[in-house]
């Protein structure tokens, strides 16, 4: 008989788990997904046109608060916990919560869920949301383009919308993001490699995603994966390489899976060293050497640039950082609020008494954020909700310290500054070293 299945997700490595190990697989029957994490997603189908000839209606998708009476009413022998960036004691209440109800509770790995490509794969994975992924992608990139080669970058799904339009996306131009109707969250991704100059693709199917990066009309001599929250790849990696943050020391080895990510690495770069302790980059290097002596680490740093330090220096500022790296990712910190303290502001603004409808709402689920205001923008009414909390808060400029230019999304009607940041490593062994032994190899 079918064994029947329920996926615990975020909409993201949920579908790739799906996808990859249970769509085409005639012994079980997924009789729904889970959602977490992501707001307005339970409700949905994983539609019929991308799971299957084994499920012509397509597959509902629930919240996650009714797992336990799914279980039951469903008669679920395994639930397969499939979304990242929670600590160890999240993970195991989860199996608890499906024991407990009488089903198993399955994790799967690497082997069963990991793509082979046809080229070579450089993967960037971390272990929390908001090490700096995206810059070290940025700079991987940055170093093999200037050797002649065709980079074509892979990102971790964030599948808010539309899920058939979105099953292999290409991202090549600014205009292309409007015309995917891409979120505050997936533009900060995909924006900065595109002004770079390099093609990115992201979706729900990674196995025709894959496909089509290699065949990219422009070009494709390799692969990079960047990764999301502190996922581990999807695709087969010939070279891994994992970010760690000294902030945060010790989660590491805490958050599921990221210790996965940092186990599984042959290059750890320990970023973010210009402004974390001494105490904090110590403990980062005794857990590496603890888990994975064999990995090349790489010391870096995330130097902060504005395009105007008047607008900080003496001012009552209001800082607006990257959305899930205050949410899920636990930062009561960012690249903004690094440049309030570095080029003087007299204070950081608290944005909670002026926060409306959805962003209200944001903070009394996470109200470690403390006087930072996420750039949430998951939906329209959440892009509307985050231009009238940030024009409603009593401050004298704006420092945007997300990694796109807020004004292109929102209409700020207050004097604002952006903040820039680029990997920039810390004497030898460099990502240039490391890169150019992977070629030669």
């Amino acid at each position: 008989m079918k064994k029947n299945v329920i996926i615990i997700g975020a909409a993201g490595r949920d579908f790739h788990n799906f996808n990859t190990c249970y769509r085409d697989n005639e012994q079980y029957n997924v009789v729904a997904f889970t959602a977490a994490q992501i707001p307005d997603i339970d409700g949905r189908k994983y539609p019929a046109e991308l799971a299957g000839e084994l499920y012509p209606d397509g597959i509902p998708i629930y919240a996650e608060e009714n797992l336990a009476r799914l279980i039951a009413e469903l008669d679920v022998h395994d639930c397969v916990f499939s979304y990242s960036d929670i600590t160890y004691e999240q993970v195991m209440s989860m199996s608890a919560i499906v024991n407990t109800a009488g089903a198993n509770f399955v994790l799967l790995g690497p082997g069963d869920t990991m793509i082979k490509s046809s080229k070579p794969v450089i993967a960037v994975g971390a272990v929390r949301t908001g090490c700096g992924k995206s810059q070290t992608s940025r700079r991987i990139i940055e170093y093999l383009m200037a050797r002649g080669l065709k980079v074509v970058a892979i990102r971790h799904p964030m599948p808010y919308g539309d899920l058939v339009a979105q099953k292999v996306q290409r991202f090549a131009t600014v205009e292309d993001l409007a015309k995917h109707e891409c979120t505050i969250e997936e533009m900060e991704e995909y924006e900065p490699h595109v002004v770079r100059g390099n093609v990115i693709y992201a979706g729900v199917d990674y196995e025709a995603i894959v496909r089509a990066a290699e065949q990219d009309p422009d070009g494709c001599d390799i692969i990079l994966w960047d990764g999301g929250n502190n996922d581990f790849p999807f695709y087969k990696p010939d070279l891994n390489i994992t970010v760690v943050d000294p902030h945060r020391a010790g989660h590491e080895l805490n958050y599921y899976p990221g210790e996965v990510t940092l186990r599984l690495a042959d290059v750890v770069v320990i970023n973010k060293m210009d402004s974390a302790g001494p105490e904090g980059i110590q403990l980062v290097r005794q857990n590496i050497e603890k888990v994975n002596p064999s990995a090349v680490v790489i010391d870096a740093a995330s130097p902060i640039l504005v395009d105007d330090p008047s607008l900080i220096k003496g001012k009552r500022v209001l800082v607006v950082e990257d959305g899930p790296t205050l949410t899920h990712g636990q930062m009561t910190l960012g690249a903004g609020t690094v440049a309030a303290r570095k080029f003087g502001a007299a204070e950081c603004v608290d944005p909670r008494p002026f926060t409306v409808g959805k962003l209200a709402e944001t903070f009394e689920i996470y109200p470690q954020i403390g006087d930072l205001l996420p750039a949430m923008g998951y939906g329209e009414q959440q892009v509307q909700d985050l231009e009238a909390t940030i024009n409603n808060t009593d401050c004298d400029s704006v420092i945007i310290g997300t990694p796109i230019d807020l004004n292109r999304v929102v209409n700020i009607s207050k004097p604002n500054t952006r903040v820039y940041y680029d990997l920039q490593e810390i004497g030898k062994p460099d990502l240039g070293d490391v890169l150019d032994d992977f070629l030669a190899k």
